[in-house]
């Protein structure tokens, strides 16, 4: 059977701890254990476009955002997410 992912704010199975935004979550199947998930993708808190929560594709800052709206508003980041992102950018050689 295909593993089950869930749009919520809660994990599945998961009382003790709640997320600050809702996020697809699924069990984690690389553990036996239940209490065990993983956060597969969460909404950009600007455009609403679905974003892998790897930081490759998004920022989490108080809530996710996919990096082509990090970057359109830039300015209104503070300055350690503007150093975050100089450093995300590919060194030029």
């Amino acid at each position: 059977t295909s593993p089950t992912v869930k749009y919520t704010l809660k994990p599945l199975k998961l009382f003790c701890c709640r997320l600050l935004e809702e996020a697809y979550v699924m069990n984690d199947p690389f553990t036996p254990d239940e209490d065990m998930f993983l956060i597969i993708r969460s909404l950009c808190s600007l455009c609403s476009r679905a974003v892998c929560v790897g930081t490759a594709r998004s920022l989490f800052y108080s809530k996710n955002f996919c990096l082509p709206c990090v970057k359109e508003n830039l300015k209104v980041f503070p300055l350690e997410i503007k150093e975050d992102m100089d450093k995300r950018k590919p060194q030029q050689k």
